[in-house]
């Protein structure tokens, strides 16, 4: 008698596996920011997401000043050959404004970032002046009219938007805020997100470091990859542990999740395998948007909701964790934290490796770039690329994605990179 095979991760080609395209466009219709808005002291708002646009409520510069240190004198002054004496007032200093009006004649000396005297729109640098004593300059023509000037405004002028909504406060907004004099700011509240692992083989680092494990039992690792991933996102966790691999413990735990979160994470269960309950116990408890992708790794991954919490189901194996958590659960995050900015950057460079791929698929293979004596972007492969060798995202510092399509890619074909600094 026959067997009847079914499909697994190892064919070339499923024909009800999702393309990735068509995942990443479900995710984006039913994924919406959260509403939720806080206050913040700007020291505490590195790594949130502005929640409305922020306006200043100041010019910048609030005056016009002086770019360098010199003379500031009025440009009716400067000669159209030879050179011109000048009567010297005064100088002025940054934050110790030199209350005169300047006439036709005379200067100021000046230091970067003085306030201009009236009558001035020029400034003569120190070594183009010659010096008559303390209280005379001689200059000539070569300074041309407003030079070396910087006028109230010119940077950011009252009123303008200088940050807008969905933008992922880094220390440069930090820091522009706080030069407008701005120390509260508006910001979307954390998304909270709870995850877990599966699998009776698993255990837990609590109650298990440093032990000797028994035959087929394993250190959950996977669990402490999402929690350090989440971290990197600013989002509130919610750890639901190691889950027993029974309907029950599998409906408990998304029930759990679905009361306290706003996303539910978790790792293993969702293949077809006799022991996998995670696809099932989501299309009883809520709706399955999705469930196999046509990608290597990740091909099973669950999506779908358990009541108001959107739901990711990640494969077992821990290179298939990050790889999915990348391209499909970071990017969702970052919708729910209202971010503008969702996807990570990807760029050509020409592979230095032969890669085996099958068409059919996306695949994620892991990657070194870097940038060669001819200033040109190339990259090789970490090697082996198992599902479950997770040194080689260690030794990775990019991922090469290779388009379903391709049958493979030939030492000197260009590929695009995902570099792994574009993903937090």
């Amino acid at each position: 008698m026959a067997i009847e095979k079914q499909p697994s991760c190892d064919d070339v080609f499923e024909p009800e596996l999702l393309p990735v395209s068509v995942a990443v466009e479900r995710m984006a219709a039913q994924i919406y920011p959260v509403t939720d808005v806080v206050t913040l002291p700007i020291r505490e708002a590195l790594g949130r997401v502005v929640a409305g646009s922020i306006v200043s409520p100041i010019d910048v510069p609030a005056y016009t000043n002086s770019a360098m240190d010199g003379f500031a004198i009025c440009s009716e002054d400067l000669p159209a050959s030879g050179e011109k004496t000048l009567q010297v007032l005064g100088t002025a200093w940054a934050g110790r404004p030199l209350e005169v009006d300047v006439k036709p004649g005379q200067a100021v000396r000046i230091m970067t970032g003085g306030m201009m005297p009236d009558g001035t729109d020029t400034v003569v640098i120190q070594e183009h002046v010659a010096l008559l004593g303390q209280d005379a300059i001689r200059i000539d023509g070569s300074t041309s009219v407003g030079k070396n000037v910087r006028q109230a405004g010119e940077d950011i002028t009252s009123g303008e938007s200088i940050i807008n909504d969905g933008t992922l406060i880094d220390p440069a907004h930090i820091g522009l805020m706080a030069s407008l004099g701005i120390d509260q700011v508006s910001v979307y509240r954390k998304v909270k997100v709870a995850f877990f692992s599966t699998g009776d083989e698993l255990r837990p680092l609590e109650s298990h470091a440093g032990r000797t494990l028994g035959p087929g039992e394993l250190f959950d690792s996977n669990r402490h990859t999402l929690y350090s991933m989440l971290e990197r996102l600013g989002v509130e966790t919610i750890d639901l542990g190691v889950v027993a691999d029974t309907p029950e413990a599998t409906r408990e735990a998304l029930k759990t999740g679905a009361s306290q979160a706003d996303l539910i994470i978790s790792s293993g269960g969702v293949s077809a395998g006799q022991a996998d309950f995670v696809s099932s116990t989501l299309a009883e408890l809520g709706e399955v948007t999705f469930w196999k992708l046509a990608m290597r790794p990740g091909r099973p991954l669950a999506c779908g909701k358990v009541g108001n919490a959107h739901f990711f189901g990640l494969p077992g194996n821990p290179v298939a964790v990050m790889v999915a958590f990348y391209e499909f659960v970071q990017p969702s995050i970052k919708r729910m934290q209202g971010c503008a900015q969702l996807s990570a950057p990807r760029f050509p460079a020409r592979c230095e490796s032969k890669l085996r791929k099958s068409p059919g698929r996306v695949e994620y293979q892991r990657g070194i770039y870097e940038i060669d004596t001819d200033g040109v972007t190339v990259v090789r492969s970490t090697g082996k690329q198992g599902a479950g060798r997770l040194s080689s995202m260690c030794l990775a510092n990019c991922l090469i994605v290779i388009a379903a399509e391709k049958d493979g890619v030939e030492p000197g074909d260009i590929v695009e990179i995902q570099p792994f600094h574009g993903l937090v």
